[in-house]
């Protein structure tokens, strides 16, 4: 008697990438950034105008191109390099766009529209929150890490597989291992990997720009409590006056050595307060727990609290307080790059077995490929 199949599991509409959600975040912190040097620039050059007579050429259209441009790309390319230059230009292309929402929202098309800034505000707020709900209510399945990992590893069979990607997609396929996915199954996406031949990591190196700026002193694990306490402090004084500030509807006192100037019930001033509740929503629990857990999750809330922090803060400075918002800019940057450097250390402490695999199999591609090299004949 033959016996009956199992029934399959319940599978969603979507199967949820274990990436998307990182290159979503660098979507928008691209398109914030557009849209700060954008303002820096026509700032600086006295608004020029493209065109000439009655035509003006508005730099949503260049936006609205790159955004084309990063469509094409990925259904046209399969792999981690057009990936990336996917999340570039679509980035940099809806910066362009966004940037010029104060012309679509008014009907005289005032580039100046004052609430400018806080419709892109809510929009950032909408899509980080979106992806970490997405990724965090309910966590991916083995199937869904399992699929992750083939997606690498299909890329590993065309084009060579840089070692940090071997190593994530290890990790993807001992997280799928662990929730019970398929043996075979694991065993054949885990021989994929370890066998693909070695890439070149040239487009990773580049975006690790930010942790390469960090001096070797500030690497070290007691400065981490530090900028990240620095962080929360900052968050709490912003908190306590602005909601002070929009209590009293204004607030200006000034003596010979203070000048305290708290603005009232505007939107500028709802924007600080909500951020930095946000930011100390992921901070406050994440300081706690970071000395009483080995798990990722306070290191993440960290990273979270700090790229609401930075990014959503610079949108809202760079409205009121113009390049000033520079300086703030760059303190976060600075606070995020020590987050993620010590974040990419912990990963890859809680998941040896992947790491020593990408190694190994980085090792044997590599001298496969030098003995290949050696084999062919001299002409």
């Amino acid at each position: 008697m033959t016996p009956a199949p199992h029934p399959s599991p319940r599978r969603g509409l979507f199967t949820r990438n274990a990436v998307g959600t990182s290159s979503a975040e660098a979507f928008m912190m691209i398109a914030i950034a557009t849209i700060l040097v954008t303002r820096a620039y026509l700032w600086i050059t006295d608004y020029p105008q493209v065109g000439g007579g009655n035509l003006h050429i508005a730099h949503a259209l260049y936006g609205g191109g790159l955004m084309m441009l990063a469509l094409l790309m990925n259904w046209w390319f399969l792999g981690y390099g057009s990936r990336v230059l996917t999340v570039l230009f679509g980035g940099i292309g809806f910066g362009l766009f966004l940037d010029e929402v104060g012309k679509f929202v008014t009907k005289d098309n005032d580039y100046f529209y004052g609430p400018s800034a806080e419709i892109m505000y809510v929009l950032v707020i909408v899509v980080i929150i979106v992806g970490r709900i997405m990724r965090e209510v309910r966590p991916l399945s083995a199937d869904e890490n399992l699929a992750s990992a083939a997606s690498i590893a299909a890329d590993g069979v065309a084009r060579g597989l840089q070692s940090h990607r071997r190593e994530l997609a290890l990790r993807m396929v001992e997280r799928a291992d662990e929730l019970g996915s398929d043996p075979a199954a694991t065993q054949h996406i885990r021989a994929l990997l370890i066998g693909a031949p070695v890439a070149s990591a040239r487009l990773h190196a580049l975006g690790q720009w930010a942790p390469r700026l960090i001096p070797s002193f500030f690497r070290r694990t007691r400065w981490l409590p530090i900028v990240c306490w620095l962080m929360v402090v900052t968050a709490s004084v912003a908190l306590i006056f602005t909601a002070v500030g929009i209590t009293l509807n204004g607030v200006y006192y000034e003596s010979d050595d203070i000048v305290l100037d708290l603005d009232g019930r505007n939107a500028s001033g709802l924007i600080l307060l909500v951020s930095a509740a946000i930011t100390l929503a992921f901070s406050i629990p994440a300081m706690i727990a970071r000395k009483r857990t080995d798990k990722l999750w306070p290191l993440q809330f960290l990273r979270y609290g700090a790229l609401v922090f930075t990014m959503l803060n610079a949108l809202v400075d760079f409205a009121v307080d113009g390049f000033g918002a520079l300086v703030n800019l760059g303190i976060g940057l600075f606070t995020l790059a020590i987050i993620s450097y010590h974040l990419s250390l912990r990963a890859r402490a809680e998941n040896p077995k992947a790491y020593a695999e990408a190694v190994a199999a980085d090792d044997a591609a590599e001298a496969a490929q030098e003995k290949s090299d050696s084999a062919e004949p001299v002409v």
